[in-house]
């Protein structure tokens, strides 16, 4: 099994933006041709809205058969269904709004306004999640698993110095004290995380470089949550060129970026270099 970290390295948010959509929409055809099925775990923030948005606008996103693509989300703010913060709501308006997805495989944390509390929300959206497994598994096999990295270094909802990054069991957790507004939120735990077969962590701009050298480099996960995540097969950091101040050179792949327009003909990016199946 392969659990090594490996980061990418973009010129600039767009290009970051627009080089994460094309590898997404290539591997999820290759996934579905092979396995008849995705399960893709969304995440929140301005960089995986951003990708969102980049993946709704190829020309290749009506190569993906989208009714066979399950959506879950990683973490998910305590609010209303139709709260403009929620990232259920940002991520419909981006890309789920604009692609013929299963309803039914669409899967959103439960809302604060439906009539229960945090904890039984959390145990609603776990049993939503078993429910979805493939037989003889506690949980659906997620394909890919996208995450967005704070600058404090936290992931989904799991803050440092909270109870969260230490839950050591797989399932979903309600979080009551998130330092970041709302402080009720919803998250999945580090342990079903890394259950994901790829794990690629989107994030971009200075603040992020600090977080992301002391994860590289092996930091406490209470300290820096983003240091616990290792996805099973691969765990990429798609980074912009101002976040990278303090990544190590050998963890850096070499990389080339799609820009400008393509034909839907030749939308697909076939030449990475050393991209090993990312």
């Amino acid at each position: 099994m392969t659990t090594e970290r490996r980061v990418l390295v973009h010129p600039d948010r767009s290009a970051l933006a627009a080089s994460v959509a094309a590898r997404f929409l290539t591997k999820v055809i290759d996934l579905i041709e092979d396995e008849g099925e995705a399960h893709v775990v969304l995440t929140g923030g301005s960089v995986g809205i951003e990708v969102l948005r980049a993946i709704a606008t190829s020309p290749a996103r009506n190569s993906i058969d989208w009714s066979s693509v399950h959506i879950w989300w990683g973490d998910e703010r305590w609010l209303p269904r139709d709260d403009d913060e929620r990232n259920e709501k940002q991520a419909r308006q981006a890309l789920l709004d604009h692609v013929p997805v299963d309803d039914e495989k669409v899967h959103p944390f439960p809302a604060s306004d439906e009539g229960i509390d945090l904890e039984a929300a959390a145990a609603r959206y776990d049993a939503e999640l078993r429910a979805a497994a493939p037989e003889g598994a506690d949980y659906p096999r997620f394909a890919i698993t996208f995450l967005g990295v704070g600058p404090d270094g936290h992931v989904a909802s799991l803050f440092p110095e909270r109870e969260g990054p230490r839950v050591a069991a797989r399932g979903v957790i309600a979080v009551h004290d998130s330092p970041k507004p709302p402080p009720g939120r919803l998250s999945l735990t580090m342990p079903l995380i890394n259950a994901s077969e790829r794990i690629w962590l989107v994030l971009a701009g200075a603040d992020k470089a600090p977080a992301l050298g002391l994860a590289l480099a092996g930091a406490s996960v209470a300290d820096v949550p983003v240091a616990g995540v290792l996805g099973r097969k691969r765990t990429v950091f798609f980074i912009d060129q101002s976040a990278s101040a303090e990544v190590p050179e050998s963890l850096i792949m070499p990389t080339s970026y799609w820009t400008g327009a393509m034909d839907q003909a030749d939308w697909m990016p076939t030449r990475w270099s050393s991209n090993d199946d990312v």
